[in-house]
């Protein structure tokens, strides 16, 4: 039987100037800090119209380690705070981690 990842890494893709939101959130929820990466963003005019939204090209991109027992609250508190229904536009997502060269 596979063994359940101690880690996770929540990735949050948002519009750029939101990273700072989507951190004190994660903090709220008891992550400890974060990476973020600027970036673009490209989507095809039949997604922004089957989302009903506008896709602006500059992102950023939150990456939180967290461990997997506050891993649901993270993704909860991030989303309420930058998900798709606010100014943010943010996805929100985890990813297992199998090893890490550290503990938190």
């Amino acid at each position: 039987m596979e063994q359940a990842s101690k880690y996770e890494l929540v990735v949050c893709i948002i519009n750029a100037g939101y990273s700072e939101t989507v951190m004190a959130a994660a903090r709220a929820a008891g992550a400890r800090g974060g990476t973020i990466v600027r970036a673009r963003g490209s989507a095809n005019p039949e997604a922004e119209e089957f989302f009903n939204i506008s896709i602006q090209p500059d992102k950023e991109i939150v990456l939180i380690l967290v461990k997997s027992d506050i891993k649901d609250e993270v993704l909860k508190t991030v989303y309420k705070n930058c998900g798709l229904s606010t100014e943010g536009l943010g996805i929100v997502f985890s990813l297992p981690v199998s090893k890490t060269t550290f503990s938190l």
